[in-house]
């Protein structure tokens, strides 16, 4: 009985801090997202070129964050994403007279 107790009593200290963190804020409304959608479009965003999709969405939403005096860095945060790759070669040239252990075979 204190074994059944005690594991419940566990159980539940231990699910109070996921479901605290399970809250969420409200969900938007659809005049919410009807408004949102209307800014975008005097933007200058237009949904019916999907080729560029992701460039034209991504610049009509800078246009409003600009809009309404927020800049990027200050509703994010790190750096922008840039790839690049290198390759390279030896760090030192060979010196004569020094060959490799397994030279020759």
């Amino acid at each position: 009985m204190k074994r059944t107790l005690l594991v419940s009593l566990l159980v539940s200290v231990l699910a109070v801090p996921a479901v605290s963190f399970a809250q969420s804020q409200q969900p938007l409304t659809r005049a919410q997202v009807r408004a949102e959608l209307v800014e975008l479009q005097q933007a200058g965003y237009r949904g019916d070129n999907d080729a560029t999709y992701p460039a034209a969405i991504q610049a009509a939403e800078e246009r409003v964050v600009q809009a309404h005096g927020q800049s990027q860095a200050a509703s994010s945060y790190g750096t922008d994403v840039s790839g690049s790759a290198a390759s390279g070669g030896r760090s030192h040239d060979e010196i004569p007279g020094l060959k490799p252990v397994y030279f020759g075979q």
